[in-house]
């Protein structure tokens, strides 16, 4: 089996705490700031799902990232706990304007902070490329995909790869492969590059231009990819803080699988004999299965459940219509 590295819990240092606390009506403490916070987005019916699912953790970043404190900073009821730390005025007021911006705009927080946490790593991440939040990350982090693959696996490729937050994070868990990221996007290629040099994996994760599979020539021993899906109707039905990211990496066409058709074709033609596909669908399930209704897959758990990533093998795929097609 191929060997891991193992991750890393945080990628954050402690930044300069806040300004100098102050005492009297004017003081409020971080604890004060994020029920406040968490109060302002419930009350505007901001949407969630770029990192949080409710508005307490998100209110949690906005105000912990506005004092340049780590995201896993400890919070809790005992007296010198940094929930009970004072905040300084100054401080006060640039953490109101950030909520301000969160709520007028409703874009998703990682566009106002220009950072996004996958697996526990942080990623650059500004509106030229989705907010990187692929289930892919915890089976990455976790092993779960590690059973499919051999001490001969070295050519990974993450397709759709964004801001290059799931190529970095398969070179970061095995540190024997070679990474391509491709995307169509140049634009999401351009942030894909920050995370690279950010991470310092200019030697381990290359980066390419591509409409699908067309110049990922392979063979590629492992394929990742958390490819445009949503469904038409679910489209139209976006909140707003889904309609600020690029729309080319949501719409999936009518049922969600105008993408994962040709990827399905074209893949085995790009795979080595015993390469598997690890595909994110989301809850496009039912319209994967109407699609696919023959084809043997294997679903994996995540967080979210089992039926929102699969893996199938290149031998399922030569099984498909076309399947064996470049």
């Amino acid at each position: 089996m191929l060997a891991r590295q193992p991750q890393a819990a945080s990628f954050v240092n402690l930044m300069a705490l806040m300004n100098s606390p102050t005492t009297g009506p004017a003081a409020a403490t971080v604890g004060q700031l994020i029920a406040r916070g968490a109060a302002q987005l419930a009350a505007a019916g901001v949407a969630f799902g770029h990192g949080t699912t409710n508005a307490r953790d998100e209110a949690a970043w906005l105000v912990l990232w506005g004092l340049g404190l780590p995201l896993d900073t400890p919070l809790g009821d005992e007296p010198d706990s940094m929930e009970n730390q004072a905040v300084a005025p100054a401080s006060q007021a640039q953490i109101a304007t950030l909520f301000e911006a969160r709520i007028a705009t409703r874009k998703p927080a990682a566009y106002l902070t220009r950072e996004a946490w996958l697996a526990g790593v942080p990623f650059y991440v500004d509106e030229r490329a989705i907010v990187p939040r692929s289930f892919i990350a915890e089976l990455l982090a976790d092993g779960s995909i590690d059973p499919w693959l051999s001490d001969q696996t070295r050519h990974v490729l993450d397709l759709c790869t964004g801001n290059g937050s799931l190529a970095c994070l398969a070179a970061m868990a095995w540190p024997e492969v070679a990474v391509t990221g491709a995307d169509i996007s140049s634009d999401a290629l351009a942030v894909a590059r920050i995370n690279v040099a950010k991470h310092g994996l200019q030697e381990r994760v290359r980066l390419i231009a591509s409409d699908g599979l067309a110049a990922c020539l392979g063979p590629w021993d492992l394929i990742l990819c958390n490819p445009p899906y949503v469904n038409a109707d679910s489209m139209a039905r976006l909140p707003d803080e889904y309609r600020a990211e690029p729309e080319l990496a949501l719409a999936g066409g009518a049922d969600g699988m105008d993408f994962i058709r040709r990827l399905l074709q074209g893949a085995p033609a790009r795979m080595s004999e015993d390469a598997v596909l690890v595909l994110e669908i989301g809850n496009e399930r039912a319209h994967f299965e109407a699609a696919f209704a023959e084809l043997p897959v294997f679903w994996l758990e995540t967080s979210a459940g089992a039926d929102q990533v699969l893996l199938i093998t290149r031998q399922a795929l030569l099984g498909l219509p076309g399947g064996a097609a470049g």
